[in-house]
């Protein structure tokens, strides 16, 4: 049996005002991305510089990974925000536990 591994995370930008969902086979590599792609205007995450991950969700299956972010992007703010919270209720920067 294979060992998928795929991830539904929220990153926010550094003065925690905006929001960005999204899923990934790689967190590590999303999150260097993210980064790396700060300040670029041609997406959301760059333009609005979403690159401090704050919550995540692990999924073996993509099916059930893509559902749930769906599920959670029509959320509204607060509840995302009450997700976000019920983990990381001080909403700390994850980033370089992902990346140890």
């Amino acid at each position: 049996m294979w060992n998928y591994n795929f991830y539904v995370y929220i990153t926010t930008n550094p003065i925690k005002t905006a929001l960005y969902i999204e899923v990934t086979n790689d967190l590590s590599r999303r999150l260097f991305e993210h980064t790396e792609n700060k300040g670029n205007k041609s997406t959301y995450a760059g333009k609005y510089y979403c690159h401090n991950l704050i919550y995540y969700e692990h999924f073996t299956n993509i099916n059930h990974a893509i559902e749930r972010e769906k599920e959670i992007k029509k959320w509204s703010r607060k509840k995302k925000i009450d997700l976000i919270a019920s983990i990381n209720p001080t909403w700390r920067f994850l980033n370089q536990e992902i990346s140890e």
